[in-house]
């Protein structure tokens, strides 16, 4: 399994839109964890899943990784490092669950700050207006706190992990250099 995360607005998304004919299926942590909350918590929209109560989003977490633990084949898992919650930061791959999957390699995408802000309000104004955070600080604050994340994740799997640029007008860079990644 390779696990590919990133900021919200960070563009990984769109980066794994990219790699149509890879030979991997491509699962995304966050909606499994939505359908599972919105049947146990009755939550509406998706961005609700980190205002959770902290015990409520780790059940969801376990739930999401039982179902993933059995999945077989070559899996791209698109997820977040780290979820910033009213409660402060909660890993997105807590090792009690990372250490049930496969992992093969760790993927961060990430951008300048100031261009992940400009998206996210992007995301805010467009038809899905999504829930998105735009204090700049926080957010500087946050990709810091994936790079730690990222670091501990790859100690505790052995995975090899690499930061990806994904700036804007250079999409197709971005995703050829996670390409790469895959061979």
């Amino acid at each position: 399994m390779i696990i590919v995360m990133g900021l919200p607005g960070a563009g990984k998304s769109t980066v794994l839109g990219k790699l149509s004919g890879s030979g991997y299926k491509l699962l995304n942590w966050g909606d499994l964890m939505f359908g599972i909350a919105k049947k146990k918590y009755g939550l509406a929209h998706r961005d609700d899943i980190r205002k959770l109560q902290t015990p409520q989003q780790l059940i969801v977490q376990k739930e999401v990784a039982a179902l993933l633990a059995k999945e077989t084949g070559k899996i791209i898992l698109d997820t977040h490092c780290s979820i910033n919650t009213p409660n402060g930061y909660l890993p997105g791959l807590p090792f009690a669950l990372l250490g049930k999957l496969k992992v093969e390699r760790l993927v961060l995408i990430t951008a300048p700050i100031e261009e992940i802000m400009a998206r996210r309000k992007k995301d805010m104004a467009g038809a899905a207006g999504r829930a998105r955070e735009l204090d700049e600080f926080g957010t500087r604050e946050h990709d810091s706190q994936n790079r730690a994340y990222l670091a501990a994740y790859s100690a505790f799997t052995g995975a090899p992990a690499t930061i990806i640029y994904n700036r804007d007008n250079k999409l197709d860079e971005a995703a050829a250099k996670l390409k790469s990644l895959l061979e």
